[in-house]
């Protein structure tokens, strides 16, 4: 046979082979992947993301994500090609590729089916909706699912008086794990011993709560005082380097409020420009410490806008750094200059850069004004205005739920109330 009609043959062959693949790759229907929240807390899927299934136009999660993110057990039976899930007082049974599930033993519809993909089993995510007692919102510009799960904020909260963690450790911490508490923000006292912060903070964690070392006053905004913010890094760090892991704060939290300086009002420009520099050198002093930095930030700072520049200030920061806890001192949640409006913005700049916020509120008694406070107020009203606020906040991927400031206060507040 010539050499010519072996080419021919060859080219023919890898014809046949490659064309069929084309055409069945141009039948694939491409899915388009989401990204979800729960209660505020963007989920991370290792093995296989949720999608939007093409056919039915429903958001698929792996079946896992229900048992690590809700609460429900999951048994897995390869025979039958079901799964079971066990929540509460009900029990759902789904099998792949079937339409019918059942809810402790009554049929129900469910569409679309589960499916297997890349070895996982997948579900619809309106299940958990109807069958979860949760509430799922779908924001479709953005490929955005929020799901709120319970009547459970996660919290964080303010200890300025660092002294009181050694007598008052286990109060504190009950305190914080009856009220929701995720992270407690303590300040660093030099003259506190460090076991004393070691028990303090492997005790959190046991209750998986995190502890961020707190730190600053306005005039860190200045370059003047450039070598107080490095001590408060530098003595973190160390901190940090000497003791066990459950034994270390979980990052660095910046409370600065350079508006409050008197220099403010008469120099805007110049303080800005003073607050910029020492803000770069906090994130150059920090790199590669492994360290979440969050900054405390007035919920209007998105019309604040860095020196020279259209950009927000807010938006600046969130580039930088990790998160920001918005001060939006307001006792009402809904309505005109409210704690949802005025969270709006920041939000919106958070989601942008994949970031977080948390948004604060007040419980310390306020010379600005009844609104601005809870002091005035019941821990019951408080609740329920935050748990308003949640509802609301929870559709932006970058809300991290709720701070209370602070401490010392809110536990006066709930004590008042027994």
């Amino acid at each position: 046979m010539s050499k010519w009609l072996i080419c021919i043959l060859i080219i023919g062959l890898g014809a046949a082979i490659f064309v069929p693949a084309v055409l069945a790759a141009s039948q694939v229907q491409v899915q388009v992947q989401v990204q979800v929240v729960v209660d505020g807390q963007n989920v991370a899927f290792p093995d296989e993301p949720p999608y939007v299934d093409r056919q039915s136009n429903r958001t698929m999660v792996p079946a896992r994500f229900v048992s690590e993110k809700l609460g429900a057990k999951m048994k897995w039976d390869g025979q039958l090609n079901q799964v079971t899930f066990s929540y509460r007082d009900q029990t759902i049974r789904l099998t792949l590729g079937h339409n019918d599930a059942l809810v402790n033993g009554k049929t129900v519809t469910v569409d679309p089916p589960a499916v297997i993909k890349n070895n996982r089993t997948m579900i619809p995510l309106r299940l958990i909706g109807e069958l979860f007692q949760a509430q799922v919102e779908w924001d479709a510009k953005r490929k955005l699912a929020v799901v709120t799960t319970s009547r459970k904020i996660p919290k964080g909260t303010w200890i300025w008086d660092s002294r009181i963690i050694e007598k008052e450790r286990d109060q504190i911490l009950s305190f914080a794990s009856d009220h929701d508490v995720t992270a407690i923000y303590l300040q660093m006292n030099r003259d506190i011993a460090p076991h004393v912060y070691e028990d303090f903070i492997r005790s959190a964690k046991e209750k998986q709560i995190r502890v961020e070392a707190l730190g600053g006053r306005p005039q860190w905004a200045l370059k003047t005082n450039q070598d107080q913010i490095k001590a408060f890094i530098t003595w973190t760090l160390e901190y940090n380097a000497s003791v066990e892991a459950e034994e270390r704060f979980d990052g660095l939290h910046f409370d600065i409020e350079p508006y409050l300086l008197a220099e403010w009002e008469t120099k805007p420009k110049m303080i800005l420009d003073e607050w910029v520099h020492n803000l770069r050198f906090i994130e150059q002093e920090t790199r590669g410490s492994g360290l979440k930095i969050a900054l405390d930030v007035p919920y209007w700072l998105h019309t604040v806008k860095v020196p020279n520049t259209e950009y927000s200030f807010s938006a600046w920061l969130l580039e930088k750094f990790d998160s920001l806890v918005i001060m939006d001192y307001r006792n009402h949640a809904l309505g005109n200059n409210g704690i949802v409006e005025n969270a709006h913005a920041t939000l919106r700049e958070a989601s942008i850069f994949n970031k977080q916020v948390i948004v604060a509120v007040e419980t310390a008694k306020s010379s600005e004004g009844d609104r601005v406070s809870f002091y005035s107020k019941s821990a019951e009203f408080m609740e329920q205005e935050l748990q308003t606020a949640h509802q609301e906040l929870s559709r932006y991927a970058g809300y991290a739920g709720m701070a209370i400031h602070d401490y010392k206060s809110w536990a006066a507040m709930v004590g008042k109330a027994k």
